[in-house]
């Protein structure tokens, strides 16, 4: 069979969908978030196809397999054994490096096993294992350390607050000791201390004095400032100084080891002159050329596979990434090119790849490689499936669907199917907007700003950088992937003040939980229905005492059918309102609290008129959720519209800097549309909003641009360029300047 055929699929709000999906071909799904794109791709085609396949093992075989309810639609034929690649980052174990989740550090330790000199075992070359790792970081490769420019401002002097440290402020009882010192000139600026006097402010041991300068005899100690700090760092009584102390520490790579993570032995083994700590330091297209050049009958097994995988490394253009990376330390965009390699790598075909916005993340140079990845997966003959939003993977797919016309209720139809060039003449959201039919709101020019702050970043490969970040205005943090955007995003937030963080940590998507509870909306609600009836807020919680006895305020029963999917039957005592019947007996202006959480959210701030409550659903509107019910399940909420809730729960917070990590992953160009004027009323409020994006419609809307680069890895971490959209475009060794410039003509 050429195609995958779906008849009559009604998961989520699909609407009796059917298609013929050709396979062996690039097919990506488009349309605005909440469309039923991902539940086209995820819940009906790919669940179906693991579903089918974990059927036709043994009963023994699937003890330890997830288990797959059947999809609601009618039939689904031409299915493949599937492969999901999503946004998920890998793991955060610090432990795990990229030699480690590719498996090529593996086979360098057989390399190193077999044929070094002197001759280890494998383990010994391992990190993991207390024969390899560093005795002093026990295979970690890192150390605690205080930063002394966190701490100290070289520009001022003692007088204006050089020491950042609050222990240490002017006036306080530390900074009146280092002035009744006599040590230092307190009116001199920090940077143009000597070294000596340098380090008596800084490393100086307990000493002690006498001083009589206000006429009477003051004995007292002088202690330097980081051996104070660091007493207090390593005392146990968990003093509440500690956690502030944190932000002037940074990790260092370990003494003992050089951060290389092994011990000694280890790292005394060579092979063609090299040892394993300088091969996993070396970038990965530095390291390529040197394994093509050996020619050794006897590990040329081992090296191929190396070759392999590092070639593949190269092509998606992360070559500039070594081994010895921590993956912790990865990008989104650099963990989702990994996973890729990893089934670009092997020879399998007649599979079928289902793909979650394998651009999210990725600057607008580093999109063609994963066009092309995916492409080459293809013409092995596999099918491939994308939920993309992207115009450089929709203009490239072999057939699209596009889904809508709206989201929610008024989405889950398929508006169009077919190749890109007529998905341009088609009036859906996508095809409107993509043939410029439809246009972004325009800049209607750059805000000035007087005041900025002052940001010093050395984390990861950031080259000691001094950055202003603009107050007032809208600051986007640009750059290829692995640049350093967000190492400079965390140097701010630890920096600075007031700032309110909305990142890209995952939502705990509970069945518990929904728009109205996630934003608090929820409590004031509850508020609202008790204050009516002088009761407790309590009772009106379907996860406390209001909740129906039976199904514990789930509003269903879950029936387990063993190796089948489980079963969710409405609860027959609440039938599906989740409270029991006490609660439901209480209503305001007519509702009861199960008919509001039924209410969408356009619908619920027209009933209320508490400011609180309005205040909250309002930042839910205006991020284009108007369509969601208050009381429905995160967990049932794509991933556009669980960014969005999130975005909105943050921007409920009362803050001075909102710090936003690329909010607009996850969202149609209508949706970022609609994001943009939310982003722009809230820099007109008076609030300062750093943004950490690729999107050029995003970046093209802001006030000032900070461009990292030139290239990721070690090739990255410098400011390429800084200045408004104009300014950027107009730097030749800015690669955003150059999209931006592409894209105004």
């Amino acid at each position: 069979m050429d195609y995958i055929r779906i008849k009559n699929a009604t998961e989520h709000n699909l609407k009796n969908v059917s298609i013929d999906i050709p396979k062996n071909k690039l097919v990506a799904f488009t349309g605005v978030s909440g469309s039923g794109k991902t539940t086209m791709a995820y819940d009906i085609v790919f669940a179906e196809a693991q579903r089918e396949y974990l059927d036709s093992l043994s009963t023994y075989s699937r003890i330890s397999m997830p288990r797959f309810s059947k999809a609601k639609v009618e039939s689904i034929e031409g299915l493949s054994p599937a492969i999901m690649i999503n946004q998920e980052q890998l793991a955060k174990n610090p432990r795990s490096t990229v030699g480690t989740v590719t498996e090529i550090y593996t086979y360098l330790r057989l390399l190193f096993s077999r044929f070094g000199k002197p001759i280890l075992n494998a383990a010994d070359f391992s990190f993991n294992t207390p024969s390899g790792a560093c005795e002093k970081c026990k295979g970690t490769g890192e150390e605690i350390g205080l930063s002394i420019n966190r701490i100290i401002d070289v520009n001022k002097s003692l007088n204006e607050g050089a020491v950042k440290h609050r222990t240490w402020k002017v006036g306080g009882r530390l900074w009146n000791i280092i002035n009744a010192s006599n040590l230092f000139d307190m009116d001199k600026p920090v940077k143009f201390f000597s070294e000596e006097e340098l380090n008596e402010l800084l490393y100086s041991e307990s000493k002690h004095f006498s001083n009589d300068s206000q006429g009477f005899i003051q004995n007292f100690s002088y202690e330097g400032i980081v051996p104070r700090i660091l007493k207090r760092h390593n005392d146990s009584r968990g003093l509440e100084s500690v956690s502030y102390d944190a932000k002037f520490f940074k990790t260092c790579k370990c003494s003992a080891c050089g951060g290389s993570r092994v011990n000694e032995k280890a790292r005394s083994v060579l092979y063609h002159g090299k040892s394993i700590v300088e091969l996993s330091n070396m970038e990965i297209q530095d390291l390529l050329p040197f394994f093509e050049k050996i020619d050794e009958p006897l590990s040329e097994e081992i090296i191929s596979y190396i070759v392999k995988n590092l070639k593949l490394l190269v092509t998606l253009g992360i070559g500039y990434l070594t081994l010895s990376r921590s993956v912790s330390t990865l990008s989104n965009g650099e963990s989702q090119r990994i996973k890729l390699a990893r089934q670009l790598g092997n020879s399998l075909s007649g599979l079928m790849y289902v793909l979650d916005e394998p651009t999210a993340g990725l600057h607008e140079k580093d999109k063609k490689r994963i066009v092309e990845a995916l492409k080459l997966l293809t013409q092995k003959g596999n099918t491939v499936l994308v939920v993309e939003h992207d115009k450089a993977v929709i203009s490239n797919a072999d057939f699209i669907i596009d889904m809508g016309p709206k989201a929610g209720a008024q989405g889950g139809e398929i508006v169009y199917s077919g190749n890109y060039r007529n998905l341009l003449q088609n009036n859906s959201l996508t095809g409107m907007y993509f043939s410029n039919r439809m246009q972004m709101r325009k800049n209607n020019g750059y805000r000035s700003w007087n005041n900025a702050i002052n940001l010093f970043a050395d984390r990861n490969n950031l080259k000691d950088l001094n950055v202003k970040i603009p107050l007032n205005v809208m600051t986007c943090i640009t750059g290829v992937s692995g640049s350093g955007k967000s190492s400079l995003m965390a140097a701010l937030v630890d920096q600075a003040e007031r700032v309110t963080v909305i990142d890209q940590s995952p939502v705990g998507a509970s069945p518990r939980s929904n728009p109205a509870t996630y934003t608090k909306a929820f409590d004031e609600i509850r508020k609202v229905f008790a204050e009516s009836v002088q009761l407790s807020p309590a009772l009106f919680a379907f996860n406390s005492t209001g909740a129906c006895e039976k199904c514990k305020g789930l509003g269903y029963e879950t029936i387990n059918m063993h190796f089948l999917g489980d079963v969710k039957r409405i609860c027959e005592e609440c039938k599906g309102k989740r409270y029991k019947a006490e609660t439901l007996q209480y209503k305001y202006r007519g509702k009861t609290i199960a008919d509001v959480l039924n209410m969408t959210i356009d619908e619920a701030k027209e009933f209320f008129d508490n400011r609180e409550i309005v205040k909250r659903l309002d930042l839910l509107s205006n991020v284009g959720l108007g369509y969601l019910q208050l009381g429905q399940s995160m967990d049932t909420l794509s991933g556009g519209e669980v960014q969005r809730v999130k975005l909105a729960s943050g921007l409920s917070k009362s803050g001075e800097i909102y710090v936003l990590d690329e909010p607009t992953r996850g969202l149609h160009i209508a949706d970022v549309d609609m994001l943009v004027t939310v982003m722009d009323e809230l820099v007109n409020q008076g609030n300062t909003l750093v943004v950490v994006e690729h999107n050029l419609e995003v970046i093209k809307n802001s006030d000032w641009i900070v461009d990292l680069g030139p290239e990721g890895g070690e090739k990255g971490g410098y400011i390429v360029a800084e200045g408004t959209p104009e300014e950027i475009m107009k730097c030749s060794k800015s690669y955003t300047g150059k999209y931006l410039a592409v894209m105004d003509e």
